[in-house]
């Protein structure tokens, strides 16, 4: 708490033996601060963590059984294979130990080459593999991760968090992960609690986070860039018609003729036709006459915002826009299946 504001709001989760739970969130969620405080770096004003079942009262013995990976590294300046067994060391291992632990993991984590090289000769992704060894060899009953990656650049992060997903899977190691980007959850997580201002919004599936966001907050976090509201204007059976400024959008549903929705829609579910096509070959439902209203270029993407009556986006292979020479003013079909919609409540909800 700050200010007597708090930072971290009924927060309330349990990290289950072997599990990877990622908290993810935009920056100043208090990701981190509910990181530090499990870590025992912060006391929290109110509340408590509880440890194998028995209050983490004993900071020594508590923070014996964890250890830490934060988005420096924090080398010491010596050797890489000093820098790893520094904890061992500090726990009194046999020298023995120590040594079969930091060639195991040095060999699991790729730099077996750097053993003798010092730390500050290292690059950002070597670094980051010798504090993970250092975090690992002590096998401790739980890690905490604070953003590791997010300094490297993105072909060294993407190849550190596949190796990461294979050595939680081979350990079987619980951890507690921050991050702030999407793909590093779904890659890493067993299940991701998705803190926004201080709140857990959803705790789910990895899968069932990106599918079936929670609320409006989760699903655009979670890229859905389309959160439209709508109001139900008729179901049959659940095929539900929903109108939303002006546009008539169908959706598979439950809710009741007069209720207050959100449409969400992911832009690549998305599929642009010329004004005039007809592909009857099509299963999708939902097609809607649109203007195009800017073309943004995305690496080998395009992103197009639509005024459908409502406002839409979608996403656009760049070889696809070159094929259909799109262009701002142009009217399309914005296409899209009812199985692409999921729905969520806006205000209270009537079923």
């Amino acid at each position: 708490m700050i200010d007597k504001n708090p930072i971290l709001d009924g927060v309330d989760f349990t990290v289950d033996k072997g599990e990877v739970l990622v908290l993810l969130g935009p920056n100043g969620a208090g990701k981190s601060t509910l990181l530090q405080t499990a870590a025992g770096l912060l006391k929290p004003t109110s509340g408590k963590i509880v440890f194998s079942d028995r209050p983490s009262l004993d900071e020594l013995a508590y923070r014996r059984r964890i250890s830490t990976v934060f988005q420096s590294p924090l080398l010491l300046s010596d050797t890489v294979e000093n820098n790893i067994a520094c904890g061992l060391r500090f726990r009194g291992f046999s020298r023995t130990e120590i040594r079969t632990r930091v060639q195991l993991w040095m060999n699991k984590l790729h730099i077996s080459h750097l053993a003798r090289r010092q730390a500050h000769t290292l690059s950002g992704g070597e670094a980051q593999r010798v504090s993970l060894a250092r975090a690992f060899c002590l096998e401790t009953e739980l890690i905490l991760m604070d953003e590791p990656f997010s300094s490297l650049d993105t072909p060294t992060r993407r190849e550190l968090v596949s190796e990461l997903r294979h050595v939680f899977s081979e350990t079987n190691q619980t951890c507690l992960y921050v991050t702030h980007d999407l793909e590093e959850a779904l890659t890493l997580a067993d299940r991701i609690a998705v803190i926004i201002d201080g709140k857990i919004h959803q705790l789910d599936s990895a899968q069932n986070v990106f599918l079936r966001p929670a609320t409006p907050e989760v699903a655009r976090f979670v890229g859905v860039d389309n959160v439209i509201p709508g109001r139900v204007i008729a179901n049959k059976e659940g095929l539900l018609q929903i109108e939303s400024a002006g546009s008539l959008i169908e959706a598979i549903g439950d809710y009741r003729q007069g209720s207050q929705v959100f449409v969400c829609l992911r832009p690549e579910d998305i599929t642009l036709l010329p004004i005039t096509a007809i592909d009857q070959a099509s299963s999708a439902r939902n097609r809607l006459n649109s203007k195009i209203t800017q073309i943004n270029l995305q690496g080998p993407f395009a992103r197009i915002q639509l005024d459908a009556g409502a406002q839409l986006t979608c996403l656009v292979t760049y070889p696809s826009v070159k094929e259909m020479d799109l262009k701002i003013g142009d009217q399309v079909q914005a296409v899209f299946k009812t199985t692409a919609i999921h729905l969520l409540p806006a205000g209270k909800k009537s079923r």
